[in-house]
């Protein structure tokens, strides 16, 4: 059954689980950036190959965009709150460019449906937008949106490196769901940086978190109860609480860490299942059991699925919610002009006095 997304901007606190708290998440060692690290999560090959394979079929992934694009709209708001003007700007991890569609948008602040905002192309001179994926970073090159801006698409080796690019080089770097598959974040975060101008800004978002708990454990209560044991079928994924540190360690400053859940319902397990296949956001763990799920496993799940979580309406239907937890981050390179906080201890008037307390 093709899903309909329902809702795809709507939150609600994630359901209560017993085994969430259970369910380990990606922390990290700081390093040098810039240093390869030996520590590997995610096999890129093995990822690449599921983007590529994803952006082939072009319908289905243009109807699987629904999650990457509303991301993307709000990352792209953000540019709202900054009042200057970026000749040149980096679009890391594109994909299927939906940065570059949001910024286009004729309305790009939707809670002044009436105001006359240019779209927010018109701040950025020119996009270079850069993915491994070389089908999906050109799936959409025939599109409108294309004459509205100025992109450039480079493609990059799919192994992590040192990024193409010379210090200094850019005016704002944005990325929109594409860093939770990197193996070296803190390197990655540090190179970003590095081709930042000074005073210059990097605004992102990436899944983190308890994205898709609800299928987490419901894939883990299945192959515990079917096979005695359990396989890891969701990416382990950064806490909101350590993205703040990596983007300090990178040498960011005025920080700006939020988390937001959106919340997608979905008619059963298996248009879930096949929907992030479409968006190329299958398992690529290392160590991962190959080969599909078995049968008996996924009956099971969709079974423990509607038992914990399902949504039932009032004709019967149930519905079943997929979290995708979404961390922004805004970090900016230091500059001469920045400002910066006072030194410790040089306040003059005590908060008490502001407060009336004593």
């Amino acid at each position: 059954m093709r899903l309909t997304p329902l809702s795809p901007a709507a939150f609600r606190r994630p359901l209560s689980s017993s085994l969430t708290s259970r369910v380990p998440h990606r922390a990290y060692a700081f390093q040098t950036s810039g240093i390869p690290t030996s520590f590997q999560v995610f096999n890129n090959r093995t990822k690449w190959l599921q983007r590529e394979r994803a952006a082939s079929n072009v319908e289905a992934s243009r109807q699987a965009d629904y999650l990457k694009d509303e991301v993307a709209m709000r990352v792209a708001e953000r540019l709202l709150d900054v009042k200057r003007t970026f000749p040149l700007t980096l679009d890391f991890g594109a994909y299927t460019n939906s940065l570059a569609r949001a910024l286009t948008n004729p309305n790009p602040d939707p809670s002044q449906p009436d105001a006359d905002i240019p779209p927010l192309a018109t701040k950025i001179g020119k996009l270079v937008a850069a993915d491994s994926s070389q089908k999906a970073l050109f799936r959409d090159a025939e599109l409108e949106f294309n004459k509205e801006i100025n992109l450039e698409r480079v493609v990059l080796p799919y192994e992590e490196g040192p990024l193409p690019w010379e210090d200094n080089t850019f005016d704002m770097v944005l990325s929109s769901l594409s860093m939770h598959w990197i193996n070296d974040l803190p390197g990655v975060l540090g190179q970003i940086n590095r081709i930042l101008k000074p005073d210059a800004p990097f605004i992102g978002a990436m899944l983190g978190g308890d994205t898709l708990f609800e299928l987490r454990t419901s894939l883990q209560l299945a192959e515990q109860e079917r096979r005695g044991g359990i396989s890891v079928h969701v990416s382990p994924l950064a806490d909101v609480k350590d993205v703040g540190g990596l983007l300090g360690k990178a040498g960011f400053k005025m920080l700006t860490v939020d988390v937001e859940d959106i919340v997608v319902e979905y008619p059963d397990t298996f248009a879930l299942m096949e929907d992030l296949q479409a968006m190329g956001e299958g398992n690529a763990v290392l160590g991962r059991e190959m080969g599909a799920i078995g049968k008996d496993v996924l009956l099971a799940a969709e079974g423990i699925y509607r038992e914990l979580h399902g949504n039932k309406d009032e004709d019967g239907t149930v519905r079943l919610p997929a979290t995708f937890r979404v961390i922004h981050m805004i970090g900016w390179k230091e500059g001469g002009d920045q400002p910066k906080p006072l030194p410790r201890g040089s306040g003059e008037i005590n908060l008490r006095d502001v407060l009336g307390t004593k």
